[in-house]
């Protein structure tokens, strides 16, 4: 009885912190973070473009391939689950930080993932619907 309270308690405080930005929000926190937009070409486009499709703007997304945040960000590469030895931590960030309504050490990873070699193409959503696309239905009207 005790664990299933403790349960239900968890998931409320899930859902009561989860947000989901529109996507005026999130270009205007995109910009914010210095250097990220036109880094190898990228746009405001293409942060857009994926996190609508990666995650559809929720910042607390967590899916069952271990991926965190709005961003959608591998917690075998990018940050540090707690859990599982080996992991890489790339962004030097707990992948639980990445949960929260403050998605600037989304953005900072975002950032670090884009200097990577293979850029936004770690993300396969990226290279299949957006790479290449007129991306302007992502940015008109912000």
């Amino acid at each position: 009885m005790a664990l299933q309270k403790i349960i239900i308690f968890s998931l409320l405080i899930v859902a009561v912190s989860s947000v989901k930005l529109d996507r005026c929000t999130f270009i205007a926190k995109l910009k914010k973070v210095p250097g990220l937009i036109g880094y190898k070409g990228y746009t405001v486009g293409d942060y857009v473009c994926l996190a609508n499709f990666i995650s559809n703007f929720e910042t607390s997304l967590h899916n069952s391939k271990d991926e965190y945040g709005i961003m959608q960000i591998n917690s075998y590469w990018w940050c540090d689950d707690g859990i599982k030895p080996g992991r890489k931590n790339l962004c030097g960030v707990n992948c639980n930080d990445l949960l929260n309504n403050d998605i600037t050490n989304d953005l900072r990873c975002l950032k670090r993932i884009a200097e990577d070699p293979n850029g936004l193409g770690a993300w396969p959503v990226w290279t299949q619907k957006c790479k290449g696309q007129d991306l302007s239905r992502f940015t008109n009207g912000c």
